[in-house]
C-alpha cells in the first residue's frame, strides 16, 4: 500500500485527503489545530509537524493556496525537503505558477506538477480533472494518488511547470466565466429582469458553462459567506495568468479586466467570501 503524507487541509485538500485515505496509508499534517484530527475517521493519522507528515512516506502530496505557501512547506524550518527521502516524490497540487514549479524542481530531487480543477463537491468524490508533469519514474510513483482524487486526468508534459501552465489556461476561462456570469446576471436585474427567470432560460442554450450554472445560482441565492472558492483564490489565480502571460508575450484584455473585478471585490472586503459575491461588484457599481 503506497505511504503517503498529506499537507494541506483546506476547502478543496480535506476531502481530497479523505477519498485518498479510502485505499492509502495517509499522515496528514495542516496548520490549523485539529484539522488533520478530523480525518481520524476517514483513517488518516495526524501529524504534528510538516516533517512528521514527510517522514518515510512514498508520496508527499501538497494542497496549499499560494507559491509563498508551498515555499514555506517544502523549505521552512520545518520543511519537507529536509525530510523526504531520496526515493519520495512530491506531488504538488495548488495552482502556484510555472515559474516556482520550475525553480522547486531544480531543488528537489523527484517531483510531479499536478494541479487540479473541479471544485468541493467533485474533490469529495474523486471525481477531479487534473493536468500532471513531471518524469516517467515520478508519473508512475503516484498514479494511485492521481487516480484516486481525479477520474479524468492528462499527462501534459514531461517537465514541472508544464502542468501549471495548462492550469493557467483553465483557470483564465473560470475566472472570465465567473467575471461575464456576474455581469450578465446584474446586466438583466438592470434591464427590469427576473435574473432567476433570465438564468433559468439561458443556462440550457447556447451561451450555458459550468461557471454561469454553479456560481449563477449561489449569486442569484448570494450564498457568499460559506466560501466554496473565495474571491482572494481568484485574484492569485489570475495574477499568476497575467504574470504568465507577460512572461509569455500574450495579450490577455479580457483576463486582465477579470482580474481587475477580482481585486476590487477584495478591496471592499469580500476576500473571504465565495467568488460569486463578484456579482455584487457588477450589480452595485453605476456605469460610466
Amino acid at each position: 500500500m503506497t505511504r503517503v503524507g498529506w499537507i494541506g487541509l483546506g476547502a478543496m485538500g480535506a476531502p481530497m485527503a479523505r477519498v485518498v485515505a479510502r485505499d492509502h496509508e495517509l499522515v496528514a499534517f495542516d496548520i490549523v489545530p485539529g484539522a488533520a484530527a478530523g480525518l481520524a475517521g476517514a483513517g488518516a493519522t495526524a501529524a504534528a509537524t510538516i516533517a512528521e507528515a514527510a517522514d518515510g512516506v512514498d508520496v508527499v502530496a501538497i494542497m496549499v493556496a499560494t507559491p509563498d505557501q508551498v515555499e514555506s512547506v517544502l523549505f521552512g524550518d520545518d520543511g519537507v525537503a529536509a525530510s523526504v527521502g531520496p526515493e519520495t516524490v512530491v506531488m504538488i497540487m495548488g495552482t502556484v505558477g510555472p515559474e516556482p514549479m520550475a525553480r522547486w524542481a531544480a531543488l528537489l530531487p523527484r517531483i510531479v506538477d499536478a494541479p487540479v480543477s473541479g471544485g468541493v463537491a467533485r474533490a469529495s468524490t474523486g471525481d477531479l480533472l487534473m493536468m500532471f508533469s513531471g518524469s516517467d519514474a515520478d508519473v508512475v510513483r503516484t498514479e494511485s494518488v492521481r487516480t484516486a482524487v481525479a477520474s479524468r486526468s492528462a499527462r501534459v508534459g514531461a517537465a514541472p511547470g508544464d502542468g501549471q501552465k495548462v492550469k493557467l489556461v483553465n483557470q483564465l476561462l473560470c475566472g472570465a466565466h465567473i467575471a461575464v456570469a456576474a455581469e450578465a446576471l446584474a446586466f438583466a436585474t438592470a434591464m427590469g429582469l427576473d435574473a432567476r427567470e433570465c438564468w433559468e432560460v439561458i443556462r440550457h442554450g447556447a451561451a450555458a458553462s459550468f461557471m454561469l450554472d454553479d456560481r449563477g445560482r449561489r449569486m442569484l441565492d448570494e450564498d457568499f459567506d460559506d466560501p466554496r472558492s473565495a474571491i482572494d483564490i481568484f485574484v492569485k489565480d489570475m495574477g499568476l495568468v497575467t504574470t504568465a502571460a507577460a512572461d509569455g508575450g500574450a495579450w490577455t484584455p479580457i483576463a486582465t479586466t477579470a482580474g481587475a473585478l477580482f481585486r476590487e471585490a477584495r478591496d471592499r472586503g469580500l476576500g473571504r467570501k465565495d467568488d460569486s459575491s463578484l456579482i455584487t461588484v457588477l450589480r452595485d457599481r453605476p456605469s460610466s
